[in-house]
């Protein structure tokens, strides 16, 4: 692989995250997901791939800190968002469930599970 498909390989991965972060601005979570899944596809790619024989020239060495920097950027601003939105529903999830549990006592009956 040569630095330029490198490159492109890493902007394609740039390309992902600043899409994720749009849906996540939005919260279209299957939006997310979906990009997300992509991603990590890319990603893959990207560990699976070889640097390029020659090293890169400076100018591509720098490109290449850039587009890391922005995707560094990009997942935090997308953790700012849905990690709050997270702990919201891991919180409901414990409360449907302390709920569930309570059931039963309240109404003396038994829950099948």
């Amino acid at each position: 692989m040569d630095s330029q498909e490198v490159i492109a390989l890493y902007e394609t991965v740039a390309d992902i995250t600043d899409q994720m972060l749009a849906a996540a601005r939005v919260g279209d979570w299957e939006k997310l997901a979906a990009l997300e899944s992509r991603c990590s596809s890319q990603v893959e790619m990207l560990k699976k791939s070889e640097e390029p024989r020659q090293p890169l020239s400076p100018l591509a060495r720098e490109t290449k800190s850039r587009i890391i920097k922005k995707i560094l950027d990009d997942d935090r601003q997308i953790r700012d968002i849905t990690e709050p939105w997270m702990a919201r529903l891991s919180a409901i999830m414990k409360n449907a469930g302390s709920a569930e549990r309570l059931l039963p006592k309240v109404y003396g009956t038994k829950q099948n599970g």
